[in-house]
């Protein structure tokens, strides 16, 4: 409770995504008291990962724009006295915006039915009356939240056409419920009276894929088994990240897989590339002279400072300019540029090169590519450096709202928080996450916007022996002037969704929507709701089952002087970025550390078990040459147990 919180810290951080929890864990183990509070029911703010019920509760929130501070100024205003001044705290979360929900999965089919069967029944007809996108209509244009769900119908039941079943919570109720398409929430199913008869059939069924059937029931019954993330990166093998992890021991409280597979979309077609040493001889998509084209290239991209003679020229040149001087062959630039460097076309020529060169230094290390997932979702990060923070002493409250900032007028130093009990709590210094900010806070602020897609299909982008493969692909602008879409394909022993389904994210820069940036590559890789007819190609290519689109807010890049009247002891962390990697966020929190405490060392290594000593046990002499740690009772001894799982940990 709030009246039993402790009124002096060191440090108050408000926000528990990455940085934040980063700053944390660094100020706990540094000696700092500090308390970690989050308005929000759930650690990890942007950052976090859901099951799928959690998913949908956080879409509620999305869509009635959750009221942070249902309290009026007047009780927390009369807590200021006369010699300060109050900044107060947003109050309402608009980090998210165009949320768009649909639905493809049957919703009462025979769990053991496969796709044939359905397909042999009216294969054409049911795939274009389930995969249609929706009349226009008023909330399509609205620039709030949008959700739609189509049914496919049941096998022979009728009684259940134009119905859609939502069966475990009640935020899956409000959901259907809500179909006002003058408001907020828009939801079309599609019936039998909507099909056309006479629409084109795929006549051929001896060659299409046996698939199991998956129903929206079975998703939302194994939805515990999903952990979604919000938003979708990757560790670099040889990051700061993955540094930070096993420096500080964090690492211990969280397990990893390897990325297997590096893929590109080239010709319409998706491909497997090959980026080590061994791939690339192996590979049987690059001739003997690309080969070692190829090889020269990548070798000369490790050192490249080494020889500036070979780039310097073309310094104001782009990347993909520069590619074409070094003699490579159309596919081996297409591979160079999105599947290696992973840059944009118009990205400069040193930027391509200190990519590359950052790609093949990842190699070899935990695996054949450069990148780590983290088993149960990237949501697992914050985590684990919130419980390296309460294992030195801090404090965590969620579901705690703070109304303002206490600012001494004469000082100009904020001096306390103000919660939503009314409590005062005094520090010296406040760490807060951009989203709880307020509009007049950042009047002047001109934020960027990310354009993500999650996606749940029914077997993966490119087939293989493995079904349990995790891929990253780089599908490239197709028209000048837009930016590359990243999609992250995950399969279910990353423990991020449940068995013979694959989780995918699309990750972009927005221009637009992010319906609107994404819709063409989903159409691309999975068969396309928008057409009439399915022929045998896309009858190869995943079944979409259900999908979300929204944007969220890019705050990454936000100078401190873009706000307005922030105290020189108020800290601000920006949400996640558009990057691939987790470099922005751990710079930041670093960077922060050490103006904040610049003789003090950001995350050192754990202490030796020798030099511990618990509360009580004064005896213990000091070990020579060291400083005993002060470490107080866990309440549990499950928190510093590893639980065994299919992943691994990292070592040095």
């Amino acid at each position: 409770m709030a009246d039993s919180l402790p009124t002096e810290f060191d440090v108050v951080i408000i926000g528990t995504g990455l940085p934040e929890s980063i700053l944390a864990a660094a100020c706990s183990r540094s000696g700092q008291r500090v308390l970690h509070l989050d308005s929000r029911s759930y650690y990890g703010g942007n950052w976090a990962s859901f099951s799928f019920s959690g998913l949908l509760s956080w879409l509620k929130e999305c869509q009635q724009n959750s009221d942070f501070g249902e309290e009026s100024a007047a009780v927390w205003q009369d807590l200021i006295r006369e010699t300060e001044a109050a900044i107060t705290l947003c109050r309402k979360d608009e980090i998210i915006q165009h949320t768009e929900v649909f639905c493809y999965a049957s919703q009462d089919v025979d769990d053991n039915m496969e796709e044939t069967d359905a397909l042999q029944r009216t294969p054409s007809s049911e795939a274009s009356s389930t995969l249609t996108k929706p009349p226009d209509s008023a909330c399509l244009a609205a620039e709030t939240h949008h959700v739609t769900s189509y049914e496919m119908p049941a096998k022979d039941t009728a009684k259940n056409v134009g119905k859609i079943s939502l069966e475990v919570t009640d935020v899956e109720e409000t959901l259907v419920k809500e179909s006002n398409c003058g408001d907020k929430t828009c939801i079309h199913t599609v019936s039998d009276g909507d099909k056309d008869e006479n629409k084109p059939v795929v006549k051929d069924n001896t060659d299409q894929p046996k698939r199991n059937s998956i129903t929206y029931s079975q998703i939302v019954k194994e939805g515990r088994r999903f952990n979604i993330d919000l938003v979708s990166k990757l560790l670099y093998s040889q990051g700061l990240l993955i540094d930070l992890l096993i420096k500080s021991n964090v690492s211990h409280y969280a397990e990893f897989k390897n990325v297997t597979r590096i893929l590109t979309f080239r010709e319409g077609k998706v491909e497997q590339v090959p980026c080590s040493r061994a791939d690339v001889f192996n590979s049987k998509a690059l001739t003997m002279v690309e080969k070692r084209m190829l090889m020269k290239f990548l070798t000369f991209c490790v050192d490249y400072e080494q020889h500036p003679d070979e780039y310097q020229a073309f310094m104001q040149c782009s990347f993909s300019e520069y590619l074409k001087t070094k003699k490579l062959t159309a596919s081996l630039q297409h591979f160079v540029l999105h599947s290696i460097a992973m840059t944009e076309s118009s990205c400069t020529t040193i930027d391509g090169l200190k990519a590359t060169k950052n790609f093949l230094q990842c190699l070899g290390r935990f695996g054949n590519t450069p990148f780590l997932f983290p088993l149960y979702g990237q949501g697992e990060i914050p985590q684990c450096f919130c419980r390296m923070c309460a294992v030195f002493g801090g404090i965590y409250c969620l579901r705690h709202k703070v109304q303002c900032f206490v600012v001494d007028k004469e000082s100009g130093r904020c001096k306390a928080i103000i919660d939503h009990f009314g409590q005062r709590i005094n520090a010296k210094y406040f760490i807060v996450e951009d989203s709880y900010l307020s509009e007049d806070t950042c009047s002047n602020v001109r934020y960027k916007q990310i354009s993500r897609a999650v996606l749940i299909t029914d077997q993966s982008i490119l087939k293989t022996d493995s079904d349990q493969q995790i891929s990253i692909l780089i599908v490239p602008p197709a028209e000048p002037g837009t930016c590359a879409v990243r999609v992250i394909e995950l399969c279910s022993s990353t423990m991020t969704c449940m068995k013979d389904t694959y989780l995918v994210h699309l990750t972009c820069s927005s221009s637009k929507t992010a319906r609107e940036d994404l819709e063409s590559v989903v159409k691309k890789l999975f068969i396309p709701y928008g057409e009439t007819e399915i022929d045998k190609e896309e009858v190869t290519k995943p079944r979409l089952l259900w999908a979300l689109y929204f944007n969220m807010r890019d705050s990454s890049g936000i100078s401190r002087s873009s706000y307005n009247g922030l105290p020189s002891n108020i800290y601000v962390c920006s949400g996640p970025d558009c990057g691939l990697g987790n470099e922005h966020a751990v710079r930041q929190a670093q960077t922060l550390f050490q103006e904040i405490f610049p003789s003090e060392e950001f995350c050192p290594p754990p202490p030796n078990p020798d030099d511990i000593i618990f509360d009580g046990d004064d005896k213990q002499p000091e070990a020579p040459g060291t400083k005993n740690i002060i470490i107080a009772k866990l309440e549990s001894s499950e928190e510093c147990k590893n639980l065994e799982s299919p992943g691994k940990h990292l070592q040095n």
